[in-house]
């Protein structure tokens, strides 16, 4: 299904969840079967659905009822979890079914080929493809089955003959009989193992990751060894994701290319401290703007409508926010340093550079914060994703402006004094003990 456009959706009932909602709502009282809604995927082609699609695996070959008692088992353990919203299952393993037993003995006392008889079941009771052929500039796919009046009911097996190898015609109601079952609609195989596919959605305030985490807990409390589980889908590229690099190595990479980059600049070891610990200023800013947002719409949207701190959209604003803090300690830092050499006292150099270089760490903080200020109010499709990338870089950036310039000029000094005092030549001073001249 195609929405209207955004500008059409103005009002909460009109808004993809909700409509989701309504529609599944409306689809439950259908009383001839079970249909729902979902999500299309997020990349379109990986996978049928959005949410996760989880693989419950019968590992020890059993029978089919033993993986529907153990999927019913997980299932109702699962759905208890707070990070699971709605999930279901297309394994169907007792759906109404006709059997045909085809009698051996009697086809090859009639004298006919068994598989002309498997053959002409096929064909009539189900359908078969026999040649394409081309017409009005298009290619048409021949198929043989009888009418749908002679489909309905497997008493219409009577109507239907085989020939024996005598060239007579044998009804093929002497030939089987069929009995009422019960069992599976299909069978899946998953990594060549009997298998029930779940599909489902993590509850609103919950990543994927989070439900995917809580449904690989529930299944070592709840399954016996002999079941296994896997994933599909967008489920099963995710999972091979966070087999990758994980985030904090892409966070500790960054602060070391930074600190090296720092340190030639500077050609020293210690001043890229004074830089760098200015940073978690701005993370702390980053992530309590963010609980601020969430906190305050909580009281006028939907909980599904407000972002989640943590995902992968704030961890891109962090590593923004690494070289942005970072250049509003290199300002005051750079000019304190080049007052340290020229001879002033290391505390007056670092009030002089934060007194100097205030304005243009304001001028440029607050250039970057209003032109992501349409990042924070994005609406449309994606606009959540944007929506958290702006309040990243906007609360992180506010806070290294508004707080972190304070701790700056602290920090230079105290890394200059740890670090040993004095770091540079001053011109004009000797490190050397004067010599007494002798004579007159």
């Amino acid at each position: 299904m195609t929405l209207k456009d955004w500008s059409e959706r103005k009002s909460r009932d009109e808004q993809y969840r909700e409509i989701l909602q309504h529609v599944n709502k409306e689809l439950s009282k259908l009383p001839d079967g079970f249909a729902l809604s979902f999500p299309p995927p997020a990349i379109p082609g990986v996978g049928t659905s959005g949410g996760f699609t989880f693989v419950l695996e019968d590992r020890a070959g059993r029978d089919v009822q033993f993986l529907a008692d153990n999927l019913n088992k997980f299932m109702a353990a699962a759905q208890k979890r707070k990070e699971i919203g709605a999930m279901v299952s297309t394994f169907l393993p007792a759906v109404p079914q006709q059997f045909v037993d085809v009698d051996r003995e009697k086809v090859l006392k009639q004298g006919v080929a068994l598989n002309e008889v498997y053959r002409t079941i096929q064909t009539f009771m189900g359908g078969v493809f026999v040649n394409y052929f081309n017409r009005f500039g298009r290619q048409w796919q021949v198929y043989v089955q009888a009418e749908g009046e002679y489909r309905t009911s497997l008493d219409s097996l009577g109507n239907f003959y085989v020939r024996n190898n005598k060239g007579s015609m044998v009804p093929m109601s002497s030939l089987v009989r069929y009995e009422p079952r019960s069992g599976p609609e299909f069978t899946m195989r998953y990594n060549l193992y009997r298998s029930a596919q779940i599909v489902g959605s993590a509850a609103p305030g919950s990543s994927s990751s989070q439900a995917m985490q809580a449904l690989e807990e529930t299944f070592a409390e709840t399954m016996p060894r002999e079941m296994g589980y896997d994933y599909m889908g967008m489920s099963f590229q995710e999972k091979k994701a966070q087999q990758g690099v994980p985030a904090w190595v892409i966070f500790a990479f960054s602060l070391l290319f930074v600190f090296l980059i720092l340190a030639a600049l500077y050609e020293s070891w210690s001043l890229p401290f004074s830089v760098l610990l200015s940073t978690p200023v701005a993370v702390f800013g980053a992530f309590f703007v963010l609980w601020l947002r969430r906190f305050l719409l909580g009281y006028f949207v939907p909980p599904y409508m407000i972002q989640i701190e943590g995902d992968v959209y704030s961890q891109i604003g962090l590593v923004m926010l690494i070289g942005l803090a970072a250049k509003n300690a290199i300002l005051i830092v750079e000019f304190a340093k080049d007052k340290y050499e020229e001879g002033v006292d290391l505390m007056d150099a670092a009030l002089e550079g934060a007194r100097l270089r205030l304005r243009p760490i304001l001028m440029t903080s607050f250039a970057f914060i209003l032109g992501c200020v349409p990042l924070w109010t994005a609406s449309g499709a994606g606009a959540v994703g944007r929506q958290i990338m702006g309040t990243t870089v906007i609360g992180g950036m506010i806070a290294a402006s508004a707080i972190g310039i304070f701790f700056i000029p602290a920090i230079f000094y105290l890394v200059e004094r740890l670090s040993g005092g004095v770091l540079y030549q001053r011109p004009g001073r000797s490190q050397t003990a004067p010599t007494v001249a002798q004579g007159d």
